[in-house]
């Protein structure tokens, strides 16, 4: 089996060197996940949409200061939440995000249970505590708990230590259960 940071490094050789459709293989192969990640920031589908693909043309566009020695996501991903950051800045501070997909499921047969009121109440108030969090907040629980990513992983693709990221993540889980509370009250 070829290693992803191989087969990455390749294909921008070959992209380096002309070969246009090469590209296309690690937008292939990052597509979801880049697409994913936006949604955790900016809460809004088209917005993620067009953020992530933004992020592949200026990735391509600079793959020329990229070292074909170190792996493309965490490179990439700095590319995207810059981008993403960058939109928000730009984005009226008061409008509302859309975080259909950042939702905790309905249960799954409402009637059955007996504190089904008390789960849906739940799920209601931990969906707007989510939507009030910042960006950053939204993405690191977004990683942990939604993607399921280790702190090392976490930590790779952010491009920091991984102290920094069971840091944020406290802070994240905070505010979170801060947000709870203030909407119980």
């Amino acid at each position: 089996m070829v290693d992803m940071n191989t087969a990455d490094a390749e294909a921008i050789r070959l992209t380096l060197s002309g070969d246009k459709d090469a590209f296309a293989v690690i937008v292939a192969r990052y597509t979801e996940r880049a697409y994913r990640m936006a949604l955790y920031v900016l809460g809004n589908e088209q917005d993620a949409m067009d953020v992530s693909q933004d992020a592949f043309i200026r990735a391509y566009r600079n793959l020329n200061r990229f070292d074909t020695n170190r792996p493309f996501f965490p490179w990439f991903a700095t590319i995207l939440r810059n981008l993403c950051y960058n939109f928000l800045r730009r984005r009226k501070r008061k409008q509302a995000y859309n975080i259909e997909d950042f939702q905790i499921a309905e249960p799954s047969s409402p009637s059955s249970e007996p504190c089904s009121g008390i789960a849906v109440e739940t799920k209601v108030a931990l969906n707007n505590a989510l939507s009030k969090l910042s960006p950053q907040d939204r993405e690191i629980i977004g990683k942990f708990y939604f993607e399921d990513l280790s702190y090392k992983k976490i930590a790779d693709e952010l491009g920091v230590p991984i102290g920094t990221v069971m840091s944020r993540l406290y802070y994240a889980r905070k505010h979170l259960k801060d947000r709870m509370l203030k909407g119980e009250r």
